[in-house]
């Protein structure tokens, strides 16, 4: 997993930057492919946003969490990362799998 932590009108400490990388292990061990990650941390008066792009093989992924504590933000942005992944994996695996007239032998 490749990530790229930048931030929006803040600066990224040493700090948040292991945090974010700490959190986003979560969703790499869900997920067996190559991921590129770009996380955008940003603050608008008391409101701190955590935004991430996500590349897998084909497909992108978004997801976003606004909260008053920018570590608490991280934490709501992994798990819905977390989710968006699993849920992605499921569409992966789980295709042609329905019992149809060809794969249950009486087709014709």
């Amino acid at each position: 997993m490749r990530i790229e932590i930048s931030g929006h009108q803040i600066d990224v400490t040493p700090a948040l930057h292991d945090y974010v990388k700490n959190k986003l292990e979560r969703p790499d061990r869900h997920f067996d492919h190559h991921l590129d990650v770009r996380v955008i941390l940003s603050v608008n008066k008391l409101e701190h946003k955590a935004e991430a792009t996500l590349n897998t093989a084909g497909k992108t992924l978004f997801a976003d969490a606004v909260a008053e504590d920018m570590y608490a933000a991280i934490d709501l942005l992994a798990d819905k990362l977390d989710r968006l992944l699993i849920k992605q994996k499921e569409k992966m695996t789980d295709h042609h799998r329905g019992l149809d007239a060809a794969r249950s032998g009486s087709f014709g």
